[in-house]
This record gives C-alpha cells, structure tokens and sequence, in this order.
C-alpha cells in the first residue's frame, strides 16, 4: 500500500499524547477514523507501532524505531513545502529598482509605462537615492536594476566585469541661471554634493578653465534642490534638460548662454553579469529590445 502523509502526524499526535481521543481530536477527526488511519499505518508498516494495553498507550519497539524516521520526513516534508513556495515567489519576484533622485522622479514613470505597453511587468520596488547610495544597493544585491546618468568622463564605480550596462535614453546637462542674473568673472556656483553621479559628471566633464571660475556657494544632493536654488537667483547650475525644460519654456530659467559648457549624457540601465530571476531576466531582454540605438555600455 502506499503511504498517506497526513498518517505520519497521526503517528506524531498518538506519540505525544498516548491517548486516542486526544489525538483524534487534535487531527480534527473522530476516534473510530483515527484508530482506522492508526491500523493503516500500521498495514503500511507490516508491525504493531503503538502498545494499546499499555497506560499511556506507548509505542513498540517497532514504533520506537520508526519515531526519528518520521519525524526526520516530516521535517523534510516542511523544508519541501517552504523551499517549493520560495521558488515560487522568485517567479513573481518584485523587481527592484535603485535610481537616482533626478531620474526617479522625471525619468523613469514614462520609461515604465512605455514598457508595460510592450508586455506586463509585474510589480515594482524603486529606491531612489545618490548614486552612490544606489552603487551600494547593487553591491549588496538589495537592488537587481540601477538607473543612472552616463558620461564617458565619470566611469561607473561598478566593477565592469561583474555589471552590465545598457543605454536606455539620453539627456544633458545645461547651465542655467534664473533672468537677469549677472555672469561676471566669479559665478556663483549651485554645486552637486560628492555623493551625486551628477557631481562626478559635473567635475569631470567641465573645461578647467571654467571650473576654476565657479565660487561655490550652495550644494545638496538633489538636482531639484539646485532648481529650486537657481529659480531663486542664487547662483548657476547645471541641470538635467527633463528637469528643466519646462522651466526654459516658461521662463524661470535661462540658459546661460555665454557658457558652452553642455554636458550630454547617457541614462543606462545597469544589472550584474550573474543570472537573475526568470522575471528580471525578462525585463532585461524587453528593456534592451526597447533601447534606442547606443548597444551596451
């Protein structure tokens, strides 16, 4: 005969208890069933497992030797059952994003909801941080995606042979004032915490003899904290064109047109080069099928 799993919890109640009532009642069945079950155990067992003259019932030395072996199944039966689920959810996994502030909030919505035209994503998890906060969460492994801005003068901290990125759009930086600001031989200088990928791209990537004349007066980590700072005519910054387009639209902001000092860029999408999940490697494969053309960086 084969074996029906729920019997081996029945041998475990009328092991603990020693009494057929409390065990049925605690298998949720009536007595006759369970001593039936019991029998079946038993057959299955081709021995006696349980001393019914005794008080407690107790087990035989036939039972006493089969305790630790169901035991050790149901134990292995539950690590099963765990390990199947967790399998399980890896197919539904969240997939985890680490992005910069700037492009959290004015880049990716869009990016997002252009993919979910091309196929359904699932659920999502975003942290939005400096990039240096997001690098971290790549290393940690507490993040499968970074979304980042690129440029050639301020490589990725990210290990090249353990990370892959892909070019997923483009923007640029441009120097911006707020109108009628004074562009004398010092400028006043809105300035990208060390912390910031904008930072390193800005340090990087201006002409020295401009970088020598900007006077620092204001930093923060935000790009729109640097907006907000530029509207108000404290100084210069170089902001992001998809944050500040509407602002030279409408006039907040002005170019400062004396500088040629844009600073294109790239926004990549960065993953390790180890396999992920089944969804998150789907994801990659339309995230690249949707790329404009630039390939992998």
């Amino acid at each position: 005969m084969t074996l029906d799993l729920a019997l081996l919890e029945d041998f475990r109640a009328l092991a603990e208890t020693g009494n057929f009532s409390r065990a049925a009642a605690l298998r949720h069945v009536t007595q006759p069933a369970f001593s039936r079950r019991i029998r079946s155990l038993e057959d299955w067992a081709g021995a006696l497992l349980f001393d019914r003259e005794a008080h407690p019932i107790a087990l035989t030395p036939a039972g006493e030797a089969l305790r630790p072996l169901l035991a050790d199944a149901l134990r292995c039966m539950a690590e099963g059952r765990e390990a199947a689920r967790a399998a399980a959810e890896k197919t539904r996994v969240t997939l985890r994003f680490a992005a910069t502030h700037v492009l959290s909030f004015g880049f990716f919505p869009a990016w997002w909801r252009a993919l979910e035209q091309e196929a359904p994503l699932g659920a999502v998890a975003l942290v939005s941080d400096s990039l240096q906060g997001c690098e971290q969460l790549m290393l940690r492994g507490q993040a499968g995606f970074l979304l980042c801005h690129h440029h050639p003068s301020a490589p990725s901290r990210l290990d090249p042979q353990r990370f892959v990125a892909q070019r997923i759009g483009g923007d640029q930086l441009l120097p911006v004032v707020a109108p009628g600001a004074a562009l004398g031989p010092r400028l006043p200088f809105l300035a990208y915490s060390p912390e910031s990928g904008l930072g390193r791209i800005v340090a990087a990537a201006l002409p020295e003899n401009l970088a020598r004349r900007l006077d620092p007066v204001f930093s923060a980590h935000h790009a729109a904290t640097l907006r907000t700072m530029a509207r108000t005519g404290r100084g210069i910054a170089w902001l992001p064109e998809s944050l500040v387009a509407a602002d030279l639209a409408d006039g907040s902001l002005h170019r400062a047109a004396p500088l040629a000092a844009d600073i294109v860029l790239d926004i990549r999408l960065i993953r390790p080069v180890t396999p992920l999940s089944p969804v998150a490697e789907a994801f990659w494969a339309l995230a690249v099928r949707a790329s404009p053309a630039g390939g992998l960086g």
